[in-house]
């Protein structure tokens, strides 16, 4: 039933004009169940959209060489993790906002009738002012949103619900669903993975890297390790 956005309940508001990144200016889009053609539509009534990563760190040190880390090496990366609290519909819950045949359009009850993993995109549009002052100064070609609004944009791939909840209140009339997910892979949606130093993988430029731009990153990590500044 979310096929039809036309209903008052998705009508939008105005925002603020500021430099300061504000959340009514974050729009999450999902592929929601449907009949038709599916399509990108944006999730309606969402009260909470958060997104998490972490990985462990791990010193290096030496026998002999005192109470000192030699070095730090990252670990491997955990999935990104997602959490969406959203309001229930009658005739949208958020397991049809993310696609699964649930609620008033089929049997999807449970996390262990989910087949299929989903993908969101989260566009932080830019305000009026950021666009119209600095567009140009932008070092990436800057992405149009679905209305065609310059946004920064981020794509959480193939990702699986882990936990689904809903919470009917005796002391509130509104009903509320909480989700977490888990995303098998995080991009900017238009890039890919390949060799050069704009694509995703090994040669990807992500700045810090002192011997491409000397004086960016940490000193330590030049041909003199920091000597040559007294360390």
């Amino acid at each position: 039933m979310r096929g039809n956005s036309d209903t008052y309940i998705y009508r939008k508001g105005s925002s603020p004009n500021t430099r300061v990144a504000i959340s009514q200016k974050n729009r999450v889009f999902s592929t929601p169940y449907t009949t038709q053609s599916p399509g990108l539509k944006q999730v309606g009534v969402l009260s909470t959209f958060d997104y998490s990563e972490n990985r462990s760190v791990d010193p290096v040190r030496g026998v002999g060489f005192g109470d000192k880390i030699q070095e730090l090496v990252p670990g491997v990366t955990e999935p990104m993790a997602l959490t969406l609290n959203r309001t229930l519909l009658y005739t949208a819950g958020i397991s049809q906002e993310l696609g699964y045949r649930g609620g008033v359009d089929g049997l999807v009850r449970s996390l262990r009738q989910h087949k299929w993993p989903f993908d969101l995109r989260s566009e932080l549009v830019f305000s009026e002012l950021v666009q119209a002052l600095d567009a140009s100064a932008m070092v990436l070609n800057q992405i149009p949103g679905v209305d065609g609004q310059l946004a920064l944009i981020t794509y959480f791939e193939a990702c699986w619900l882990q936990s689904i909840s809903a919470s009917f209140p005796s002391d509130s009339a509104i009903v509320a669903e909480d989700a977490s997910a888990s995303c098998t892979d995080v991009t900017d949606g238009a890039s890919f993975y390949g060799n050069t130093s704009d694509s995703y993988g090994d040669f990807l430029d992500s700045g810090n890297n002192p011997i491409t731009q000397p004086g960016a990153g940490s000193r330590l990590y030049t041909a003199t390790g920091g000597a040559s500044s007294g360390f």
